[in-house]
């Protein structure tokens, strides 16, 4: 080595110092130092999310894959199970369609609007809309905020789970009327929505989807492109064969769900820079005991739960985020709760035990219609 080298080499205590500090408010951030993460790109990627929409030095911000867009680590996805819980409905609310009664139509628009100001204080700026009435209901809460917020749209009807629309004429047809419906210019991701077994899809029908998305965002009308699927196998063939064009996956991921040790979906989601967003976390609340009101006995215990769920979940690094249907404003606190946990301390021996014995329980509550999500353990 010669002397010039050496002396590259050495740095100053006060360098050092500086550095250390830079890495450390890097992780604080919740960014990842896998693999040779500079000083300098450390300082790069913290000066990106402090610029992220609605950004708060609390909440955690990951990187959505290729999108660059630096998204909070727990987003908030459009259903809204159990919200008659909260809202004092007398029947329990369809969680994908709005109610239509005016009794209950309007403190279910005031609750939305209300849960999304306080996240999007809280530092939760992605918005996931996958059900038929949530489009229009989330973009009405975001009308006069909408440049603070990521939104993912979809919109099962007017896409390919309905069999009309496989072509793309179709399918942007369909798009185009969405937003005039929704009163917005563009959206930040079309995350279409695929049959829940892709694979099942001709290759006809899976060309009309691709060619649908990279034409809306050529014309300005999303800035990201992916899609929602519940086929692991057809999703990864995607992700190799298009990558330009699936850049954000939405898929099943819950408090249970494991890397398949081979031909897992995560090696290309890696390789090819994919956003993740993961459905499903709480397995359609199988994982908790109580009602999901405040008022419940069981509350409390499902709180820590909810928590310990999306520290693990939030453990794997190629996840993006994590998207709960959150309905009040003490879910939101309980969820930042958790991002400020899992930036303390990873899951301990005996918190990876107690969630063991939920997810156990989970697996056994799991409803009739919702036992595929078994297929999802092993990802």
């Amino acid at each position: 080595m010669t002397k010039s080298v050496k002396q590259s080499k050495k740095i100053s205590r006060r360098e050092f110092v500086r550095d250390s500090a830079t890495l450390a408010a890097a992780v604080a951030t919740g960014l990842s130092l896998a693999g040779a993460y500079s000083v300098e790109a450390a300082e790069k990627d913290q000066a990106a999310v402090r610029k992220t929409r609605s950004y708060h030095p609390d909440m955690e911000y990951r990187r959505l894959g290729k999108t660059g867009l630096w998204v909070s680590a727990v987003c908030m996805g459009g259903h809204w199970k159990r919200i008659d819980k909260i809202i004092g409905a007398s029947a329990e609310l369809n969680p994908y369609v709005a109610p239509t009664d005016p009794s209950v139509l309007n403190p279910f628009e005031n609750n939305r609007k209300e849960v999304v100001a306080y996240c999007l204080s809280k530092g939760i700026n992605l918005i996931d809309l996958a059900g038929d009435s949530e489009a229009e209901v989330y973009s009405k809460a975001v009308r006069e905020r909408r440049e603070e917020v990521y939104l993912a749209y979809s919109h099962p009807s007017s896409e390919l789970r309905e069999p009309p629309n496989r072509n793309a004429k179709k399918l942007l047809e369909l798009f185009d009327a969405g937003l005039k419906r929704c009163r917005l210019d563009y959206v930040d991701i079309w995350r279409l929505m695929a049959l829940e077994r892709g694979g099942q899809h001709t290759q006809a029908e899976t060309e009309a989807m691709l060619t649908a998305l990279e034409t809306a965002r050529r014309q300005g009308k999303c800035r990201f492109t992916g899609l929602s699927t519940h086929d692991r196998k057809w999703a990864k063939m995607l992700i190799e064969t298009y990558p330009d064009i699936v850049q954000v996956l939405v898929f099943p991921y819950t408090a249970d769900s494991k890397e398949l040790p081979q031909e897992s979906v995560f090696e290309a989601i890696r390789k090819y820079e994919v956003g993740t967003l993961g459905i499903k976390p709480f397995a359609s609340n199988a994982i908790f005991k109580g009602d999901g009101s405040a008022a419940s006995p069981h509350a409390e215990e499902d709180n820590r739960m909810a928590r310990l769920t999306l520290r693990y979940i939030l453990s794997n690094p190629a996840m993006t985020a994590p998207i709960p249907g959150l309905i009040s404003t003490k879910q939101v606190d309980n969820v930042v709760q958790a991002i400020k946990e899992r930036k303390a301390m990873d899951l301990t021996p005996q918190e990876r035990a107690e969630l063991k014995r939920a997810t156990d329980q989970m697996w056994a509550n799991l409803t009739p219609d919702y036992q595929w999500l078994k297929q999802w353990q092993y990802v």
